[in-house]
């Protein structure tokens, strides 16, 4: 299958193995994990679980969502603009140059278009529809921040992409021309060719992986943007880190923060955040305008779609958070982002979900586990 990708070889691979970070055949983390992130003794779902279990993993109706294209066409006042079109992407403006982060338009989650995590509504804007791009990041190749469907249309266009090491293997076979693709390490730094924009990749605690084979084959990153006037950290998926702290240290103060809140699990505490964490993560980087990603679009994880932004509305005053949470496809500027307010409420009443094959599933015909997380 041609979504699956294609493994680095050659000078990439070269590259690849030269990294602090490659150990053996694959990369890994390098931060240990900090005490109480991973509930050893929390059993991860069943595939039966998954697919039949009860509850509001799926919101019922659609949620609310704010066409871009009328706010997109006025500059932003202070210089600094973000527009959530979904999970992690989001549209940045940022001193007259936009940059597109992880962008998914496909319609699952998954290697095939007939199965796997499906999204809960169209992007607000159809992929055709954005205004010229000037840069596409990309933290990792999980389906759900790298889509082959979304990166077939953008190799068409002379955009360039930033990505983590090994992940330009993927691109490049997916039409995106080789000089359109710079791969960073973990604390190297890309500069868009006649613009003032530095991106630098930065660490993150998670994995990678397309197919069953090729676990941990392409590095995950952070990213952190950065124009003369403003500084924008995007987390990519991660586990807490008292890393955060040296990227604090070593780029200083941000205005937008974007860290994953969803899909989240006890047993796999150390790979993702959440949203306790995320507040966590938020204070080590030295907080900023707080925007949440990862969440709102596919169910990847087995809580409440809406308990990531339920639990940040309630403890972010208490621990001096400022929030920012528009409306899908509604651009916000951080400098002025009114306090937010649940406008996913009306989309959240309570749904069960169907099993997906029989009304009775067979659970000694289904595996005990699933290769947890998905993404």
């Amino acid at each position: 299958m041609k979504s699956l990708g294609k493994r680095a070889a050659g000078l990439r691979l070269e590259r690849m193995r030269a990294s602090p970070l490659w150990q053996g055949e694959a990369f890994r983390n390098i931060h240990p994990v900090l005490p109480g992130l991973r509930d050893g003794s929390a059993p991860r779902p069943t595939l039966s679980e998954f697919l039949c279990s009860e509850g509001r993993r799926v919101p019922q109706g659609p949620l609310p969502a704010v066409n871009p294209l009328e706010g997109w066409r006025r500059p932003a006042g202070s210089g600094l603009r973000a527009t959530w079109l979904g999970h992690s992407t989001v549209l940045i403006e940022i001193d007259g140059l936009r940059v597109l982060t992880d962008p998914v338009w496909g319609a699952r989650a998954s290697p095939s278009r007939l199965a796997g995590p499906k999204r809960f509504q169209p992007v607000p804007v159809p992929l055709r529809a954005l205004p010229p791009i000037d840069l596409v990041l990309v933290s990792h190749d999980h389906y759900d921040h790298l889509d082959y469907p979304t990166i077939r249309e953008l190799a068409r266009q002379s955009v360039p992409f930033v990505t983590s090491l090994g992940v330009g293997a993927h691109l490049e076979a997916w039409g995106v021309a080789p000089q359109r693709i710079v791969e960073l390490d973990w604390w190297e730094t890309a500069r868009l060719p006649g613009a003032e924009l530095m991106v630098h990749a930065a660490p993150s605690q998670h994995f990678s992986g397309r197919a069953l084979k090729d676990r941990n084959a392409t590095l995950w990153s952070s990213f952190v943007i950065e124009s003369p006037r403003h500084r924008v950290f995007f987390s990519g998926d991660t586990g807490l880190t008292g890393e955060y702290a040296a990227i604090r240290e070593r780029f200083g103060a941000f205005d937008l923060v974007m860290l994953e809140v969803g899909a989240f699990h006890p047993s796999w505490g150390d790979i993702h955040l959440g949203p306790e964490n995320a507040l966590q993560a938020l204070a080590l980087l030295g907080g900023g305008a707080f925007l949440p990603v990862h969440w709102g679009t596919f169910a990847l994880a087995m809580h409440d779609w809406d308990e990531p932004a339920e639990t940040l509305l309630a403890l972010a005053p208490r621990q001096g958070a400022r929030l920012v949470m528009p409306r899908l496809g509604e651009p916000v500027e951080p400098e002025h982002a009114a306090e937010p307010t649940p406008w996913w409420r009306g989309a959240g009443v309570p749904s069960k979900r169907q099993p997906a094959a029989s009304p009775e599933p067979q659970p000694l015909t289904l595996p005990k586990s699933l290769p947890w997380p998905l993404d």
